[in-house]
């Protein structure tokens, strides 16, 4: 069955911007489109396992049950056969991950193992231990797993649209000014803009100049993410706006 043309299309943003959702990857894989669509779903699991390992643990899964789980969960997710079973869904990306989690748990909870179910899929490597370390600093607020999921989910789309725009500035040749630019304070305040021009080569205004463009850039890519994981540009400012809520908690 062929994709709804509504729902294959890529989002378009105001400045012209275009990105395949993660919705249409999952589509294209579901539906056998392309290899492609499988290697790129693979990333999409390794890029956004980290909050459902957060969620495992936090749900009191212990550190093997929880990597094992998460693993086991993409594993199965990647299978051709499972994915035939998918139905396109609205909504949020993650919030589509979390409830095929739960199922996925679920049904898993009466089985000794939760790895190696590939099916001959490759499985998506985890780096469990470094993250077990990173989840162990995470602050005893009582947060629900829900809302640890949300925190982290948005801490991963923030970390990846810096990696994006550490890219585009190093592959523009500049490197140095963004790692120079990235570390000065909201707010312009004089010795911290000097040092920063000093360093540049720049006058004051320029680096100010670069700041804004820097500051504006990063929006746009913040907001490329997001847009990524809804199926509705409509839904793009609010996902925004309650992610950095979660962040800010």
């Amino acid at each position: 069955m062929a994709t709804p043309p509504e729902r294959e299309s890529s989002i378009t943003g105001e400045n012209g911007w275009f990105v395949n959702t993660h919705w249409s990857v999952v589509w294209k894989a579901r539906n056998g489109d392309s290899t492609q669509a499988t290697d790129a779903l693979n990333k999409l699991c390794t890029a956004y396992w980290r909050p459902l390992f957060y969620y495992l643990r936090r749900r009191g899964h212990g550190f093997e049950e929880a990597r094992d789980l998460t693993q086991g969960f993409f594993a199965h997710l990647l299978q051709a056969d499972q994915l035939q079973h998918l139905k396109h869904q609205d909504g949020r990306f993650r919030n589509f991950l979390l409830t095929l989690l739960n199922h996925y748990v679920s049904d898993e909870r009466d089985k000794a193992q939760a790895l190696k179910r590939g099916g001959g899929q490759a499985p998506v490597f985890l780096d469990a231990l470094t993250e077990e370390e990173r989840y162990r600093t995470e602050p005893s607020d009582g947060a629900t797993p829900e809302v640890l999921f949300d925190r982290v989910w948005a801490q991963t789309v923030l970390e990846r649209a810096g990696k994006r725009l550490r890219e585009e500035y190093e592959s523009a040749g500049n490197g140095q000014l963004f790692e120079v630019l990235r570390q000065l304070p909201p707010g312009r305040t004089g010795s911290s803009y000097a040092e920063a021009a000093s360093r540049l080569g720049l006058s004051e205004s320029a680096v100010a100049s670069a700041l804004f463009r820097l500051r504006r850039r990063q929006a746009e890519v913040i907001r490329e993410e997001v847009a990524q994981t809804v199926t509705e540009t409509d839904d793009i400012d609010e996902e925004i706006r309650y992610l950095m809520d979660v962040v800010a908690r």
